[in-house]
């Protein structure tokens, strides 16, 4: 018989790598929102939970339940298969721990393979989520990374972590770069998923001595950024990159690959098109048409992006501000690395 699992009991075991979990709603519920680490092998399709969801509501239950009876009966073979290639530990969920969660986890009881069952589902998942992000315990330090736009400071982070260092990487886990063209090559995550991906980051580093970010505004793409956060920003260090304009200007070609997403960068201009000084904006146009995109960027800094940046940065007070003048990104981030343990805690990392 199966046995059913609380998130509670859940959590220590995904975090641990002991459970390997298993979403059966369908492909369209999985990619809007799932547990971080979890794979999809779903009981219907979209277009067969479509069908039973119109027989629910214009028929009965029990037309829905003999219709999905059916539809799972012609490809159970496949679906069992599926399951038996899963090693170790699993757990099955769904949207509300019902229907499609408790037949999978008793059809696998019946071929001999265990599973455990999320009581609650995904739903009780991200209630479990809220309750983390109000109560969280945050490390008493940060260190929030900042600079020009092109600066490669989401680099560095994620060069860090790589090496241990207690990083949040923000927009990693918004899947997106948080300027106007941070959408583009990527799919940006909704609300949902970074509020799981930052809970399980932050449940990671609660016992470091300090932890380290990008300094952003309170929106990254789709997602807004918790109050806790924004919170210890302002309490915090700023280590403030510099880098040569050449330098940045390399960095954004290499980061955003204009000529492989012509068309996405050219619609995401003409969205602050309006908020640059006509004859740039139009000469900006033409160049990312005319692929000229060195000089496209070059404007872009110049013209849009340097400036607003310095209508944020003198709030940040000198006091707080650790100025790192590099000739490129490699320099940047030793530097960065020497930085911490004269400014911070002797353990770093982690």
């Amino acid at each position: 018989m199966f046995t059913n699992i609380t998130v509670t009991e859940l959590i220590p075991l995904m975090e641990n790598k002991q459970m390997t979990l298993i979403d059966v709603r369908s492909p369209v519920e999985f990619e809007n929102f799932s547990i971080p680490t979890s794979i999809n092998i779903p009981f219907f399709t979209n277009e067969e939970r479509a069908e039973i969801g119109t027989i629910y509501t214009q028929i009965s239950e029990t037309a829905a339940r003999d219709r999905g009876l059916e539809i799972i009966s012609t490809k159970l073979p496949d679906f069992i298969k599926k399951f038996k290639a899963i090693n170790g530990e699993k757990t099955v969920f769904c949207w509300r721990g019902g229907m499609r969660s408790r037949t999978t986890a008793t059809l696998l009881d019946l071929m001999n393979i265990h599973v455990h069952r999320l009581d609650g589902g995904i739903r009780a998942y991200r209630k479990w989520v809220i309750e983390q992000l109000e109560n969280i315990q945050l490390p008493p330090v940060a260190y929030v990374l900042s600079g020009l736009t092109g600066t490669g400071k989401t680099k560095i982070l994620q060069t860090l972590q790589k090496e241990g260092y207690p990083v949040i990487d923000l927009e990693g886990m918004a899947n997106h770069k948080g300027s106007i063209f941070g959408h583009i090559g990527q799919r940006p995550n909704n609300q949902k998923t970074f509020d799981a991906l930052l809970v399980h980051r932050l449940r990671e580093l609660q016992h470091a001595p300090f932890i380290m970010f990008e300094s952003e505004s309170s929106r990254v793409g789709k997602v807004t950024l918790p109050h806790f956060l924004l919170d210890l920003k302002g309490k915090s260090n700023f280590l403030m990159i510099e880098l040569p304009i050449k330098e940045r200007i390399n960095e954004i070609l290499e980061e955003y690959r204009p000529w492989d997403n012509q068309s996405e960068c050219l619609a995401a201009f003409l969205k602050i098109k309006s908020r640059i000084h006509t004859p740039v904006a139009n000469q900006i146009e033409q160049d990312l048409k005319s692929e000229n995109y060195k000089q496209a960027v070059r404007l872009l800094l110049e013209y849009y992006y340097d400036k607003r940046y310095k209508q944020i940065e003198p709030q940040y007070p000198d006091s707080e501000k650790i100025i790192i003048h590099v000739k490129n990104i490699d320099e940047a981030i030793q530097v960065v690395k020497h930085v911490i343990p004269r400014i911070g805690s002797d353990q770093i990392i982690l």
